[in-house]
């Protein structure tokens, strides 16, 4: 099988809601995690653009569901990201109820990769988050991010730690990649993944 390469990565649109988004009939990959995360990053580095995601010095500025179409035949997603302390709790309550909905009802939604920051201990917002996939029955992948920024024995051991707090719920974890944006670390392999769940997952067509 011939890994995907991403030749053609294009903007659609910023929507509100998940009814309003189109390309329903596509694979769909939706990239969450907690703000400041570097989810802007990690995306413009996997699809090689320099600016394909705006990279804001601000974090919490992604505020709805930005679609991109990769290739002329799959999806990206680019959801808001949780935790931010700083966002008003009626854009907090509203942007829950939005990313809810959208992974309740989006039928072309193939898998869920949730970033994380191994450069620190792991944080509660992540775990419950991971939780909410689960009960859900909504298929994910751990994408660790930023590994340039600290030492392999710090990286190693706080992914460690996080594994142990996900082992207390799950008897079993679903695929992880470790990637930075910086120099591109693991960007193949999430290629290669995708392209793999292109091949074997078959949508439900309404």
């Amino acid at each position: 099988m011939v890994n995907e390469i991403i030749k053609k990565a294009e903007y659609i649109s910023s929507q509100p809601s998940w009814k309003t988004v189109p390309f329903e009939n596509s694979h769909e990959y939706a990239f969450i995690g907690r703000s400041n995360v570097g989810k802007s990053s990690l995306i413009n580095a996997l699809c090689n653009r320099k600016s394909l995601a705006l990279v804001s010095k601000k974090p919490g500025k992604t505020k709805m569901l930005n679609l991109f179409r990769i290739n002329d035949s799959w999806n990206l997603m680019d959801l808001p990201g949780y935790g931010y302390a700083k966002a008003s709790k009626t854009d907090r309550v509203g942007f829950q109820e939005m990313l809810s909905d959208y992974f309740n009802h989006r039928k072309n939604l193939v898998n869920v990769f949730v970033l994380v920051d191994p450069n620190i201990a792991p944080q509660p917002i992540d775990i419950d988050f991971i939780h909410f996939l689960g009960e859900n029955v909504i298929a994910f992948s751990i994408v660790y991010t930023k590994t340039d920024k600290s030492t392999l024995n710090k990286i190693n051991q706080n992914i460690l730690a996080f594994k142990k707090e996900l082992y207390k719920e799950w008897e079993e974890l679903p695929p992880s990649f470790r990637t930075s944006a910086v120099n591109r670390d693991g960007m193949d392999a999430i290629l290669a993944y995708i392209d793999k769940l292109n091949a074997e997952v078959e949508l439900v067509k309404e």
